[in-house]
């Protein structure tokens, strides 16, 4: 125990991204929930207050133009655009991901035209994805077939429509191939979609290098943006001039304040926006991505990969035989930056867990999960973490 207690010590000695944890507000608790809410980047209360004070409080109705909130959903699309590998002009920000989830699905079978009627989805997807794929299927005259990641090559053929994806598996953690995933999708002229719910701000996508057509993905996760900040899509730019939204509101007309009966898209991403901008989230989560700032997510991809390994040793070390069972897989290429532990009682352990100060979250009916930011993760925390599985079981 002392020898990995002391190398953690070294660790986060040499660790490049250790200052970024500064920019966070953290206290003794070991958190390891990242994946489902970040934490409150430091600077951000005091840039809501500015929003709410003298933005909406003074200049009111001025601040759609003298502050930037009418170009929020692109501005700050273009905030993310980096993180998962994009080029500027292809992201919008708004609205959430269930709601991203349908434009980008219908969008995908209007774009696969004529003579094409099944969608294919991600058989162990988060349930929303599913709920709104059979929602897409039935709206779009299509079939809808469940399938693993691993069997969704087999199945495509001249019938699909579109493919929707998760990029890591929610529950355990399994990063999925997505360039070879997508070249299949295409492979048979099919359209892809993927949920980067998971992987944005953990690991490099590279969503313009990959040809991906549509993605979405929520931003209070890694990203930070707070909770119930306002997601994003995304949409190739080879395809915006064809994307053709379910939900075309006011905001993603030519001439929004033209009032004109008939709808005209706007060019580019914009097609992707609905209607007015959740502001308070909208401008909370553009303060969120200031923590980015000088960081490099290759960097983050490194530091993630290096504390789920340091996770996984700790817990091999710490823990009795048969105790616990990992269901991520081990090899760097098919890891996200969360580690599922299956265990007995997975429910009370975790509750006993977070009274000792390591906060995790449970999935039922037995897995542990933890999530590993690397902007305010470190090695000490991780071998804490371990500790902490090893007393209370």
């Amino acid at each position: 125990m002392s020898e990995l207690r002391e190398r953690a010590g070294k660790l986060d000695a040499a660790d490049e991204l250790a200052g970024v944890r500064g920019r966070f507000v953290l206290d003794d608790v070991v958190y390891l929930d990242g994946n489902s809410l970040g934490a409150l980047p430091a600077h951000v209360p005091g840039r809501v207050e500015d929003v709410v004070r003298r933005q909406w409080g003074e200049l009111r109705i001025r601040s759609w133009d003298e502050s930037g909130w009418w170009t929020a959903p692109e501005r700050i699309g273009d905030r993310i655009a980096p993180l998962v590998g994009a080029a500027p002009g292809q992201i919008v920000v708004g609205d959430s991901t269930s709601v991203n989830v349908f434009k980008a699905l219908v969008g995908a079978v209007r774009l696969a035209g004529d003579g094409r009627d099944e969608i294919l989805v991600d058989a162990s997807t988060f349930p929303t994805d599913g709920y709104i794929a059979e929602s897409a299927a039935r709206l779009t005259g299509c079939t809808l077939r469940a399938l693993t990641p691993a069997e969704v090559p087999g199945a495509l053929s001249e019938r699909t429509a579109a493919v929707l994806l998760n990029h890591v598996d929610y529950r355990t953690g399994r990063l999925h191939d997505l360039p070879s995933l997508t070249a299949a999708v295409h492979g048979v002229g099919a359209v892809a979609v993927w949920d980067l719910c998971h992987s944005a701000g953990a690991l490099p996508v590279g969503l313009d290098e990959h040809g991906v057509d549509l993605a979405v993905g929520c931003t209070y996760k890694y990203l930070n943006g707070g909770p119930g900040s306002p997601a994003y899509l995304y949409v190739r730019r080879s395809l915006q001039d064809r994307f053709d939204s379910p939900l075309p509101g006011w905001n993603s007309h030519a001439e929004p304040f033209g009032m004109r009966p008939e709808y005209a898209p706007a060019d580019g991403a914009l097609r992707g926006r609905v209607g007015t901008p959740d502001i308070l989230s909208m401008l909370a989560l553009e303060a969120a991505l200031d923590v980015w700032d000088g960081v490099s997510i290759q960097a983050v991809r490194a530091k993630s990969l290096a504390l789920t390994d340091f996770f996984l040793e700790c817990v091999a070390e710490y823990v009795g035989e048969g105790l616990v069972e990992s269901i991520t897989p081990v090899a760097h290429a098919e890891r996200g930056s969360q580690v599922a532990l299956r265990c007995a009682d997975a429910g009370d352990v975790m509750k006993r867990l977070i009274e000792r100060g390591v906060v995790g979250d449970y999935r039922a009916p037995d897995v542990l999960r933890f999530g590993f930011t690397p902007l305010y993760v470190g090695f000490a925390d991780v071998e804490r973490a371990a500790r902490g599985v090893a007393a209370v079981l």
